[in-house]
Order: structure tokens, then C-alpha cells, then sequence
């Protein structure tokens, strides 16, 4: 299975994380939150700031992380540095590492995704598996899809695709056939479904609110009048240079 606690404090190899996240368009927390949920993946916010020079520095140093490995308490020390230089309060540990780990981990989990989605891994080791880790920490939704195999063209994996929250530490390995048959595997076709709180209905087991889409399937193609405007500007200026 995958550690993520330890690919959080390492550089990553995935060029295509790299990618993902030198995509994503800094909004105010205001922007963010008009945004249609499906392409919330492609915008980059944090609470509690509105300058849009602030947000770019918080992607900035979250990108040079990617690249160069730098851990969640340099990334918390480099931006209390420059917010301080700015005139701000700097972030505390927590939301240091609340900020670290949710970026880091989608953007890791993107490149991860693209690479088990490849012809030929797919063709190899055709299954997937849920790691919720399993521990006291572990949420209790996210600990039902524990130990989950589903096919890897399973439409599970549209919503059951980690982070599955903030601070979410689940990942999804692949599996040969031949190892789900050693293990005496389950291959599930269904979707788990949970009990609501209130009224006892049955509905189907989704993540955390806020994290239901597959970030590495999400596609932008938006109404750009209903988008903030720098979103709008940065996916027009993306536009033009592919043509």
C-alpha cells in the first residue's frame, strides 16, 4: 500500500502532479465557493485571504514542494516569512499542514492516477485497491471503502478517488489478477451504501462534502460568465496558447 505520510515528506516523481497543480487558477475563498463543484479542482484557494498576490504565493511555494520536496514545516516557516514581509499573521502549524497536505496529496494522487490509468498498467494490474489506513484516525466512511477492490474502470472511482477530505491520508493501489486471486480478493460491483443519521434512509457511501469528484477526470469546459474572472482569464489564456 501506499504511505502517504511518507510521500508527503519526499519529493514526488510525478511530472504530472507537477502539471495538475501548476494548472490550478488562484480565486478568493468568495470565487471559490461560486465555482460549480465539479471544477472546484481547478481553482486554488485559502481561507482567510483575498489578495490574489497572497494566494499565488501560497501555490507558488506548494508548487516549489512538489519539485523539491520541501516538508510541511519549511512550507509553514517560507510563508509565514513572506506574510509577515506583507504585513499579515503567518499560519499556524495546523493550518500549515491542513493546507500541505490536502494540496499535496491531490496533486500527488493526480500524477498517481494518470499513471495506473496507462494502457499498459491497466492491461497488467486491472484492479484497484482502497487504503484507508486504518487506524483511530480514520474516518468512518472512509474506513467502509477499507480494503474495497473494484475494477479500475469502475465508476466508483469518479467518487471514491482520494483525498476523499481535508487531511485525508486514503490511497488507491493496483492490483494484478493474479494477486487478487493469491489474497482471495473480493472484486465488488456495488456501491456501498450507509445508513443517514436522521430517518434511517439507505443512500450511497460518499466522501467528505467538497471532495465527491475525481480531480484527475475532471474536465474544464465551463460557461465562462458564471466564473470569476481570473478563472475565466487564465482558462482563455490557456485556450490560445493550444490553438
Amino acid at each position: 500500500m501506499l504511505n502517504i505520510q511518507k510521500i508527503i515528506n519526499k519529493p514526488l516523481n510525478f511530472e504530472e502532479a507537477i502539471e495538475y497543480f501548476k494548472e490550478k487558477i488562484p480565486v478568493t475563498s468568495g470565487e471559490f465557493y461560486s465555482i460549480k463543484e465539479d471544477y472546484k479542482t481547478k481553482a486554488f484557494t485559502v481561507s482567510g485571504y483575498t489578495s490574489l498576490e497572497i494566494l499565488k504565493k501560497f501555490k507558488d511555494e506548494l508548487v516549489k514542494a512538489l519539485k523539491d520536496g520541501i516538508t510541511s514545516g519549511e512550507f509553514k516557516n517560507r510563508m509565514n516569512d513572506f506574510l509577515a514581509r506583507k504585513g499579515y499573521e503567518g499560519i499556524t502549524p495546523y493550518q500549515a499542514d491542513n493546507i500541505f497536505r490536502t494540496n499535496i496529496q491531490t496533486a500527488y494522487n493526480v500524477g498517481h492516477y494518470k499513471q495506473m490509468t496507462k494502457p499498459e498498467t491497466l492491461k497488467a494490474r486491472p484492479y484497484w485497491i482502497y487504503d484507508a489506513v486504518n487506524d483511530r484516525r480514520s474516518r468512518p466512511t472512509h474506513l467502509a471503502m477499507d480494503g474495497k477492490v473494484y475494477p479500475a474502470d469502475h465508476e466508483i472511482w469518479d467518487t471514491w478517488y482520494p483525498p476523499n477530505g481535508y487531511r485525508c491520508r486514503c490511497s488507491v493501489s493496483t492490483l494484478s489478477k493474479r494477486q487478487v486471486e493469491l489474497k482471495g480478493l473480493k472484486i465488488e460491483t456495488e456501491i456501498p451504501v450507509m445508513v443517514e443519521p436522521k430517518g434511517g434512509v439507505l443512500r450511497n457511501l460518499i466522501p467528505d462534502k467538497g471532495f465527491e469528484t475525481n480531480p484527475a477526470k475532471t474536465v474544464f469546459e465551463p460557461e465562462l460568465s458564471k466564473y470569476p474572472m481570473a478563472l475565466e482569464k487564465a482558462y482563455k489564456k490557456r485556450m490560445d496558447k493550444s490553438l
